[in-house]
């Protein structure tokens, strides 16, 4: 298998885990999220990744989310879902149960907590690789597993049978260029922080966007139409406000995750709710600063009975494609 195996292009999502009042995982939530971001024009889905607390599910809970969002997409886009584990055992137990749901592939970072030389990462791909039941899009998220696939793993990674893809998180423009460079021959590069540097990404020519921005505000799937029906300026100003929202969501005492599902809760999308703990739920002077700076942003107070406004004050952001904060969000 190669980039030939897969036609995957465009926006997708990484989408979030919602929970109920108990606890549980709100499969209908979830459901009804995909749902709503497929009308926007998702391409496919990222499930129970890094945006969907997968450190805080059971393999039960996470084989669940599995079938519902492969139901659920069905044959209307791409169902990616997070097998992250730290031995290649555990990470192919969730390949397996991926593949019963119906799942197209799995998303595999590299193993977290410990640190790990590069002989180690590769070794435990081609471990992995050797008995996987699905293609792999390898997931370069640093900041989130603390090791890190560099350009020259990805290299050798990209020649395994099972890697059709990976998604490019490291939020540094270097690296993700030269992964573009060195590996696009043989596997497609997504754009993982597409709220920071979509358009020079997809200038550079990725295959798509991956994020947690759809979540809140669909001008991050519309960047890509945008960009493809040769609209530049017009992607250039989603990707300005992509980048207010950035700086918005991990500023001011608030962390991505727990950000994210605020302002879904307050935009009223389905999908939010409480993140899980260790996660805490926004609350006093940041969950009001959030939802401030939404409405400067997004210039809207909730979704129910309004337009989405097509201009705005960008006062605030601090944020540039070409010098990435080193608090930007990995999604």
């Amino acid at each position: 298998m190669d980039r030939t195996s897969i036609d995957w292009t465009g926006a997708m999502p990484a989408i979030t885990t919602p929970f109920t009042a108990s606890g549980a995982v709100d499969h209908d939530g979830l459901a009804a999220n995909i749902r709503r971001l497929m009308a926007a024009g998702a391409t496919g889905f990222v499930s129970a990744g890094c945006t969907g607390e997968f450190w805080s599910l059971t393999e039960k809970e996470r084989s669940a989310i599995y079938k519902t969002s492969a139901s659920t997409i069905g044959d209307k886009g791409a169902k990616i879902v997070g097998a992250a584990a730290i031995t290649p055992a555990a990470v192919l137990e969730a390949l397996h149960a991926a593949r019963e749901a119906g799942c197209d592939a799995g998303l595999v970072m590299p193993p977290y907590f410990a640190h790990l030389t590069d002989r180690e990462i590769i070794r435990h791909y081609e471990l992995v690789a050797a008995d996987a039941p699905l293609p792999i899009m390898l997931y370069n998220i640093p900041g989130n597993a603390g090791n890190a696939l560099t350009p020259d793993i990805v290299d050798v990674l990209a020649d395994l049978d099972p890697v059709v893809a990976i998604k490019e998180s490291s939020g540094d423009w270097i690296n993700f260029h030269k992964t573009l460079n060195i590996a696009s021959d043989r596997i497609k590069v997504f754009c993982g922080p597409s709220s920071t540097i979509g358009v020079p990404a997809m200038l550079a020519g990725c295959d798509g966007l991956v994020d947690c921005f759809p979540n809140v505000w669909t001008g991050c799937i519309d960047m890509w139409s945008l960009f493809k029906d040769g609209q530049i300026e017009t992607a250039w100003d989603y990707q300005a406000r992509a980048q207010a929202l950035t700086d918005l969501f991990v500023s001011g005492g608030r962390t991505l995750y727990p950000a994210t599902k605020a302002a879904m809760d307050h935009l009223g999308y389905p999908g939010g709710g409480t993140p899980r703990a260790p996660l805490q739920p926004l609350e006093g002077t940041p969950l009001q600063e959030l939802l401030q700076g939404l409405e400067r942003i997004l210039g809207r107070k909730s979704s129910r009975g309004l337009s989405r406004t097509t201009t705005l004050e960008l006062e605030g952001s601090t944020t540039q494609w070409t010098s990435v904060s080193k608090d930007a969000p990995q999604s």
